[in-house]
């Protein structure tokens, strides 16, 4: 079982997991009871639920580097392409945006 802190304007929002099962997300409870805060993105909304998926979530597969930089990354850290947790892991700590996700 792998697991990654999500946050979202440098505030923890919640934990992406990977399991046999699949992929679960749960947002933070202490995030959810803050005013004016953002869900991770808009096919992942702010609720109390995990979201479930037998494949990484969309959302989060769009992070991940592509082209050259992922043959970097594949060639550096020896992680391969298919591993789409892994390469999340390792390669989303500073992404664009406001979405952060570092290994827990």
């Amino acid at each position: 079982m792998r697991q990654g802190e999500i946050w979202v304007a440098n505030q923890l929002a919640g934990v992406l997991t990977e399991d046999e099962n699949g992929y679960h997300f749960k947002y933070q409870q202490e995030y959810l009871e803050k005013e004016n805060v953002l869900p991770v993105s808009l096919t992942i909304p702010l609720q109390k639920d995990p979201f479930y998926s037998e494949n990484l979530f969309p959302f989060f597969d769009g992070l991940i580097p592509e082209g050259w930089l992922l043959d970097i990354t594949h060639k550096n850290w020896k992680i391969n392409p298919r591993d789409r947790m892994g390469l999340l892991l390792a390669t989303c700590r500073d992404c664009i945006g406001n979405i952060s996700v570092r290994s827990k």
